[in-house]
């Protein structure tokens, strides 16, 4: 194989790279473009449901078992008891700058469903464990909440915490912890409890708003792509720009011994060539001169 034909085949592997790597970053453009409506439904969904009017539990949660999309965030109204006795606390929570609590109590309807709600957090004392949990209102409440779907379970697959804890709002698990036949669709995050009781725990953080870098993301990768194809094509362009000087500075470069029986005939050197030796005649007779 003759040197052109050697070049010819980097060239294309150069090039068949570049392909490999912009495919590439075409599939994590695509992934972030993907995550980037998600996120804008996840907004736009807040956005429609948060301070919506508050609804009727039959109407939000027709099923215990699934709350439907369109009903997330939307506050619903509910009027019954709270189950004290089967209070719950959601361990390493991350809000005030602490590993918190939150607590969850099922709260029981006028229709005998059984809601859990999350009232909110509260921090931990001096030996990691609350030191009190707020009671809640006796007797009949009303609730505003607004409904969210169970969390999944911890991504160690560890379920295990101390008596009356949880790790995670993974309800079937909150369901094994207490003794009413509880909601597993969704649970409730507190807006307002009528009466009020004397204390209560620290209010939830609203939904953040943040879009998130997804779409930057997915440009930054389509850019990349570009840039691998151009980062190819400069180091194409250098090496046929170095065979080209080379190719001035010997005639006999190109030639091939393994293919071809005789060198092919001298060319005349090039003018830079030329420029170059009558420079440096030119040098030696000042130096004799002198």
């Amino acid at each position: 194989m003759n040197t052109n034909a050697r070049t010819v085949w980097r060239w294309t592997g150069y090039v068949a790279v570049a392909i490999v790597f912009a495919i590439v970053c075409a599939f994590l453009s695509n992934w972030q473009f993907s995550r980037n409506a998600e996120r804008s439904a996840q907004l736009a969904l807040v956005a429609a449901n948060y301070d919506a009017e508050p609804g009727s539990l039959a109407d939000l949660l027709p099923s215990d078992d699934e709350l439907p999309v369109d009903s997330e965030w939307h506050p619903v109204a509910l009027t019954g008891t709270y189950l004290a006795d089967e209070t719950i606390l959601v361990r390493n929570r991350p809000r005030g700058g602490t590993s918190a609590f939150e607590v969850l109590v099922p709260f029981r309807t006028d229709d005998g469903r059984v809601l859990l709600i999350d009232r909110g957090w509260i921090p931990p004392g001096e030996d990691s464990e609350p030191s009190a949990v707020p009671a809640v209102p006796d007797g009949t409440v009303t609730v505003i909440a607004r409904l969210r779907p169970s969390e999944s379970l911890p991504a160690s697959g560890r379920t295990d915490a101390p008596d009356g804890q949880v790790p995670t709002i993974y309800l079937p698990l909150v369901a094994e912890k207490v003794d009413s036949d509880l909601i597993t669709g969704a649970y409730g995050l507190m807006v307002s409890e009528d009466p009020a009781p004397p204390t209560a725990p620290n209010a939830l953080d609203d939904p953040s708003e943040d879009p998130g870098p997804y779409l930057s993301y997915a440009i930054q990768w389509i850019l990349f792509a570009a840039m691998g194809f151009g980062f190819i094509g400069y180091v194409i362009r250098t090496e046929i720009r170095a065979r080209r000087e080379d190719a001035e500075d010997d005639p006999d470069a190109g030639y091939d011994r393994d293919k071809d029986s005789a060198p092919p005939p001298s060319a005349p050197r090039s003018g830079r060539k030329r420029d170059r030796d009558m420079d440096e005649e030119d040098a030696i007779l000042d130096s004799l001169s002198r």
